[in-house]
């Protein structure tokens, strides 16, 4: 591998020019592809085969108007005031007959019709029922809503929204966290390498690469449902992957410009070296991104894909327009910068780094992990460990608007609904009757409903049996979110021939609520599984790198290790409310997409530090023999490089969690957390101590493998040799 990467690089050098207008041609055809499609990500998960789905997909089918998405209306006045006063109810069935005409909209009903007003007359709740599904309710439908409810706000009446679908659930992408990650990106870059060029190439590189990414994600959401949170992820992975690989194979080739290599023969020999490890490190990550599709579930395979096809795009970026990039450079990567209080610094570091290597931080740091390595080990293995006991208290669930912010109107809705009514208003379940003759049946089932333990309320929804269909609406009496309500759902389900009697209806049971509690409980069932496929491919693929199995069993422990505590951090941050007021985030339970998510990230993430310390690791025990003099050297050498990759990526996560949203927040703090334990306490403090322990024994493997498996050179011995003349 290392021979072809060698002549790929030098090939986009010598066409540079082409290289580079090629790229900017993809760039500006999907930039362009992305305006005219007009695609939108939503947050709307369902998962086909699901009762719930199940239940929409009969709606549809036969009662098309209670299909759709839905809003609530929550209308609230203070004080004296009452929803009831003369003044305040023509302002609210006002605005629910402007609602009534709004486009898309199937119906509106007026609280007072429903008698879903409040014991104390402050609250009443109006619903809107739309054609379309809540993907396909345009930004113009909900600007409408808006300002249809302008009669009871001039009235005095407070006006709050929620349901499936509200104005203002689509929140507009805010290019702070970006900014705020490519700045830092920049100043950390700029330490490592002392020059401007060199700190620039791999973050001009990488924008080319998300540029591409996202307006491709976003020209896709105009024929696929894609949630918003893929846009962000694959935001978060191009980004920071993009930037990491450019460092690694920029940091190569500046090495070889100070030992005298000259240009062409320096980047090829970089991209053969580096970027053989670039290669393993980005087939890690794409594996356990495309992973996520064997769990079934369309929206985050969609959201793997996503990822996956970002950290594509970033490893081509990095093998070909890198290369090009750094022929224009030329020897300006190497211009260091002449600071007043320490000139001549930064390029006595670098060369201090290129020709001696063994004076350098790294290779302080690795010594001393070799020689106390028992207790290094101890003490790094119970740091994780005692992270990760939050892990165990973790409740899985999805976004509410209990977990938005507090300016968020959904969040001021679902406070006024609770007060008013109780948390199981914010919602209800619908219980759909298949085969019912009469409007009575269902008036009873209704009634059947109510008496249950954990009911609040069970109403039919329609006045009327229509294609021998009816709906009940049944108000749980705790909150969405809450573990009783995913109980009682069950219990529906599980006593559901009570319900039916000897009406010979069929009952299912759905609703966005019963939704959400079907998406986490297919979520947490397809963990194992997904796990099990990942970690399978992986190993695999990692063996093949290294041909050996002891370092892919070391490298899944370590994973595992820095991933629990990582889940264990985000449980005491979000989950117990630890972070309420460091990162402005309110109490909620885990997002249930989360843990399957980070599994396949960190993984991922994991596996690129690994390939990229212990391949240095067995590029030097491979000239010396010397196995634990290599963990020594081997860490050293690449220390300095991936704690800036693995600091350029934890700030990037960081960086969204200046986001309003709840969801991106909670992947940003995760996936920061997850990086920074990893490469810093697994791989570049764990792993060297393992292998020094283990010495060459880690480097075993059985002749037929020799024989019968290819060698991929990840560490460049065979293009060395051959550069040599050997």
């Amino acid at each position: 591998m290392s021979i072809y990467l060698f002549r790929l690089a030098q090939w986009a050098y010598r066409r540079r020019r082409l290289v580079l207008s090629l790229w900017l041609v993809v760039a500006v055809a999907t930039i362009a592809i992305s305006v005219a499609s007009g695609g939108k990500t939503n947050d709307n998960f369902t998962i086909p085969g699901t009762e719930s789905q199940r239940t929409a997909d009969l709606l549809k089918a036969k009662l098309p108007a209670l299909a759709g998405g839905q809003t609530q209306v929550v209308f609230a006045t203070h004080g004296t005031v009452k929803v009831t006063n003369p003044e305040q109810r023509a302002g609210i069935e006002a605005a629910v007959a402007n609602l009534a005409k709004v486009s898309q909209v199937a119906s509106a009903a007026s609280p007072f019709q429903t008698n879903a007003v409040s014991a104390n007359g402050q609250v009443a709740l109006g619903q809107v029922m739309y054609t379309a599904q809540p993907a396909d309710v345009t930004d113009a439908t909900l600007d409408a809503i808006q300002d249809a409810t302008a009669p009871a706000r001039d009235s005095g009446v407070q006006v709050e929204y929620s349901g499936s679908v509200y104005p203002g659930w689509r929140l507009a992408p805010s290019e702070l966290p970006e900014l705020v990650g490519i700045v830092i990106a920049f100043i950390i870059l700029l330490v490592t390498f002392g020059a401007f060029v060199a700190a620039g190439l791999p973050i001009l590189t990488a924008v080319i690469g998300v540029a591409i990414t996202i307006t491709g994600v976003t020209a896709l959401a105009s024929v696929v449902t894609i949630a918003s949170a893929s846009t962000t992820v694959a935001l978060m992975l191009g980004l920071s992957c993009g930037i990491d690989y450019g460092l690694f194979i920029l940091s190569r080739h500046r090495n070889n410009l100070l030992q005298d290599h000259g240009l062409e023969e320096s980047i090829g020999l970089a991209a053969g070296t580096a970027g053989s490890s670039v290669v393993f490190a980005a087939l890690t990550v794409i594996i356990a991104l495309c992973g996520l599709s064997v769990v079934g579930i369309p929206f985050l395979t969609v959201m793997g894909l996503a990822a996956a096809a970002a950290v594509a795009i970033a490893l081509l970026i990095s093998l070909t327009l890198l290369p090009a990039m750094l022929g224009f450079a030329g020897d300006k990567v190497t211009n260091f910068i002449n600071t007043p209080l320490r000139p001549g610094h930064h390029g006595e570091v670098a060369m201090t780094a290129a020709t001696e290597p063994h004076k350098t931080f790294g290779a302080a740091w690795a010594r001393f992990v070799v020689r106390y390595r028992v207790p290094v080990l101890i003490g790094g293995v119970g740091l994780l460990v005692l992270l990760a006991v939050p892990a165990l208290s973790v409740e899985l669930g999805l976004p509410s608007g209990s977990s938005k912010p507090t300016s968020d109107t959904s969040r001021q809705a679902y406070d006024l609904t609770t007060a008013a009514f109780g948390p199981g208003f914010n919602g209800p379940l619908q219980v759909v009757a298949d085969g019912v003759t009469s409007q009575q049946t269902v008036q009873n089932m209704a009634q059947e409903l109510g008496k249950l333990p954990g009911v609040a309320a069970a109403t039919p929804a329609t006045a009327t049996v229509s294609h021998g269909i009816g709906v009940i609406r049944v108000v749980p009496k705790t909150g969405p979110s809450d573990p009783a309500t995913a109980d009682l759902v069950t219990s529906l389900r599980d006593n559901r021939a009570e319900i039916e009697g000897s009406s010979g209806a069929k009952i299912l049971i759905g609703g966005v609520t019963a939704s959400n509690i079907d998406v986490s409980s297919k979520l947490s069932s397809a963990l194992p599984v997904f796990l099990v496929v990942v970690i399978g491919l992986a190993f695999i693929l990692l063996t093949f790198a290294f041909r050996t199995i002891l370092v892919p069993i070391k490298s899944i422990i370590g994973f595992l290790l820095s991933v629990a505590a990582a889940f264990g951090m985000q449980v005491a941050v979000f989950q117990w409310g630890w972070g309420e007021k460091i990162f402005g985030i309110t109490k909620a339970e885990t997002i249930s997409f989360l843990p399957i998510i980070m599994l396949a990230i960190i993984f991922g993430l994991s596996s690129d530090y690994e390939v990229f310390v212990v391949s240095r690791i067995k590029e030097d025990f491979t000239k010396t023999d010397d196995a634990r003099g290599a963990v020594e050297r081997g860490t050293g050498q690449s220390a300095r490089v991936v704690t800036a990759a693995a600091l350029i990526m934890f700030s990037i996560f960081v960086a969204f969690m200046f986001s309003k949203d709840a969801t991106i927040k909670a992947i940003g703090f995760s996936f920061a957390a997850g990086v920074f334990l990893d490469a810093f306490v697994v791989r570049l403090t764990l792993v060297p101590a393992v292998m020094a322990m283990v010495r060459g024994k880690l480097w075993y493997h059985p002749q037929w493998f020799s024989k019968y498996v290819p060698d991929p050179d990840i560490e460049g011995e065979k293009l060395q040799h051959r550069l040599s003349g050997g």
